[in-house]
């Protein structure tokens, strides 16, 4: 089985895609925001939605979703909120991967700057 793209171009079926929603919850996605799966497709579900679910059995951000469905950013962001209404994905945030917590502290970053300047 070969798989085209499932955006075709034309903008008639984007708007067929989200529903004719135009925007998504903002604040839910960024670019960077790594999309996992939490459940795989249900039978007689969108094809759009099937295909992120797919895609997302591993970490995968949101710019990489919209590159490999071929679809813009907005419009794969608006399917991203339905599927994360559905429960069937989690988003994770970089800055809330508890990583910040674990940084030095600033003098100590300032001192590596200071030691890296004088090499």
């Amino acid at each position: 089985m070969i798989r085209r793209p499932v955006d075709s171009g034309d903008p008639d079926r984007l708007y067929t895609v989200t529903g004719g929603r135009s925007r998504a919850y903002e604040q839910a996605f960024d670019l960077v925001t790594l999309i996992v799966r939490e459940s795989g497709p249900t039978p007689g579900m969108q094809s759009e939605l099937v295909r992120i679910l797919e895609l997302s059995e591993r970490p995968v951000a949101v710019v990489e979703l919209a590159s490999l469905l071929e679809l813009p950013v907005g419009v794969v962001k608006i399917l991203l909120c339905d599927l994360l209404d559905m429960g069937r994905i989690t988003a994770r945030h970089p800055q809330s991967s508890g990583r910040g917590r674990q940084m030095p502290p600033p003098e100590t970053l300032k001192k590596v700057l200071v030691a890296l300047q004088n090499l």
